[in-house]
């Protein structure tokens, strides 16, 4: 079927479950434990770098920022054009491409003994990563019905967040436990390859590649509609991944708690989960923009929790509530952008969140670094708060209205 005949943004000419409803279909449940596994591979890591790296290697803090953020900032460079390669491609072989890449770089952290090598597998591994997440969730796209399709990114994200409670935990007890560094570094390796044995069993729709006559413009590796829903979400990626790279430190250093991390993400992962099965009705039925100012109210209030109250049980609750904020607003969020642009340029649209939450994330982790060398990984979080209230303030006065202008269904 030629895509060039399709002009409808709600035509759908490649989804593997065109006349059907079913949700958990085969191949949308091995792409979503393909996701899991993938995020298990990068939680795992997450907490322990920045450890191992002070600790073992005796890096500063603005250098472990440094090494920590060039994963997301290669995975950013990568973003637009893997939107690009995954409309323009057949999408399955590039998944496969990509996680194996992922899998092997993994590989990487156990043959890097010094911080420049740790830098240089990071920096490779962002590449893989962000090209694997682009085309894993657009391949998850493809395989939903199109009825439910938003309802589906809600339950898909669920693995990112079972993977979020679990991954950092199993991390740190290894790390605990066993008397090298290596045998943590052994468990991404595992992850990633099973995930790439399971998206290599996804049996999707052939889809007609038709290379498009006309010139090439930005508007091809980002969707420039999309521009105000970006800015609004940095904000928000910014305090999410800066809580989430630097609270095992800040907990062990600042607040003297030092077994208290690996619960901290798993009431974290509790509450993204809870939310998620939670507010996927209200998905359906069509309130995005509302989960979305929920979302956000429920973030900034947590934060603040988490900064403002020295308790140990403030430290959990706030975790729990920024976790069902995070898990009510970002399924939502992405269906934005999935609804912004045609199903021809839903790899392009999908990429653009990704590249949107990395733009913040990026700027997040490799700022906190400086930030806390001179003052305190607690002023970086005040930050967070700051940076979130900002953009709750302009997504209700602008981002909302400019969705509702422009969406295409």
């Amino acid at each position: 079927m030629n895509e060039q005949l399709i002009n409808t943004p709600d035509y759908d000419p490649y989804s593997t479950a065109e006349g059907s409803t079913r949700l958990w279909n085969r191949n949308y449940v091995l792409v979503m434990l393909a996701n899991f596994l993938l995020f298990f591979s990068l939680n795992c890591l997450m907490p322990i770098l920045p450890i191992y790296l002070s600790e073992q290697l005796h890096a500063d803090k603005d250098v472990i920022g440094d090494v920590m953020s060039s994963f997301v900032i290669t995975a950013l460079i990568i973003r637009p054009f893997s939107g690009y390669i995954v409309d323009r491609f057949p999408r399955k072989t590039v998944l496969v491409m990509c996680f194996l890449a992922f899998m092997l770089f993994n590989v990487g952290y156990i043959i890097a003994g010094t911080v420049t090598m740790f830098a240089i597998v990071r920096a490779l591994q962002g590449l893989a990563f962000g090209a694997t997440s682009v085309a894993n969730s657009t391949v998850a796209i493809d395989v939903l019905p199109s009825c439910r399709r938003s309802e589906g990114i809600g339950y898909y994200g669920i693995s990112n967040n079972l993977a979020m409670a679990i991954g950092p935990s199993v991390a740190l007890f290894a790390y605990r436990v066993f008397p090298s560094i290596t045998y943590v570094f052994i468990l991404p390796i595992a992850s990633a390859l099973a995930g790439c044995i399971l998206v290599g069993l996804v049996k999707n729709s052939h889809r007609e590649i038709n290379i498009a006559k006309e010139p090439l413009s930005l508007d091809r590796f980002y969707l420039l509609k999309s521009i105000p829903e970006g800015i609004t979400l940095t904000t928000f990626s910014f305090a999410s991944a800066t809580l989430l790279t630097y609270v095992a430190i800040y907990s062990k250093q600042e607040l003297g708690l030092y077994s208290a991390a690996g619960i901290y993400f798993l009431v974290l992962s509790a509450g993204l989960i809870i939310s998620r099965i939670l507010t996927n009705s209200w998905v359906r039925k069509g309130y995005i923009v509302r989960n979305v100012k929920l979302g956000m109210l429920l973030i900034t209030i947590g934060f603040l929790m988490f900064v403002s109250i020295n308790s140990i049980i403030a430290y959990y609750i706030s975790a729990f509530i920024i976790g069902i904020g995070y898990g009510t607003m970002c399924p939502s969020y992405q269906s934005m952008f999935i609804n912004l642009a045609p199903n021809s340029r839903r790899g392009t649209a999908n990429s653009s969140y990704l590249t949107a939450w990395d733009v913040g994330a990026g700027i997040g982790i490799f700022s906190a670094g400086y930030i806390a060398r001179q003052w305190s990984y607690h002023t970086v979080y005040w930050l967070c708060t700051a940076l979130c209230v900002l953009g709750m303030v302009a997504y209700f006065a602008i981002t909302a209205r400019h969705f509702s202008h422009n969406k295409l269904r």
